[in-house]
């Protein structure tokens, strides 16, 4: 447990930005309406007995706005990679060219384009709700150093700790609504 204001503030605050790194990766590897490495690198590939990253695994490139070329170092795990790429709900079908897989990505539909947005702001709401539990449980411990028996810090040093609790959810929550703006916007962009 915290046993100064400082660390509370600084343990409540690692929380909220961990919420905000998780919503970073996810929303990186949402599908917009052009290729980009992101949308495959974090893929699992069951390779060599483990799940492994597919950017581990291969080279990504992009050779054209709508298509995505993956060089792997082993050509032994082309058909792995290519079941990786079928199995990840991408809705793309992997073309096997030699010792390469194409990807062509086709131009989002309308609804899909809704699905993603509806998905990109569901993944904020969950930010959200990691980022108000950091917030209660950094309020907990500054309510358990109020009435700990040592009485080290006055009621004003615990309220301005809240307050400051407070600040740090509304600074994140911001940050959460940007990104998610920033994704549906491009998401819907044709």
């Amino acid at each position: 447990m915290s046993t100064d204001p400082d660390t509370i503030l600084l343990e409540t605050e690692e929380g909220m930005i961990k919420a905000i790194d998780y919503l970073k990766h996810e929303l990186r590897g949402m599908r917009t309406g052009r290729a980009t490495p992101a949308m495959v690198e974090f893929l699992k590939v069951e390779a060599y007995g483990s799940q492994t990253d597919l950017k581990s695994l291969a080279a990504i490139m992009v050779p054209e706005p709508t298509q995505l070329l993956i060089k792997p170092f082993d050509p032994q795990t082309i058909g792995a990679i290519k079941t990786a790429i079928e199995k990840s709900g991408l809705s793309i079908n992997p073309i096997v060219e030699a010792k390469q897989i194409r990807l062509q990505i086709p131009s989002m539909t309308q609804e899909r384009r809704q699905k993603d947005a509806a998905r990109c702001k569901k993944l904020g709401e969950e930010a959200k709700v990691v980022i108000r539990n950091a917030r209660r449980d950094g309020n907990k411990h500054a309510d358990a150093l109020s009435k700990s028996t040592a009485k080290q810090y006055s009621e004003d040093e615990i309220e301005t700790l809240k307050t400051e609790v407070q600040d740090l959810l509304k600074k994140y929550e911001a940050d959460v609504d940007q990104r998610v703006e920033e994704k549906c916007k491009e998401i819907m962009t044709i």
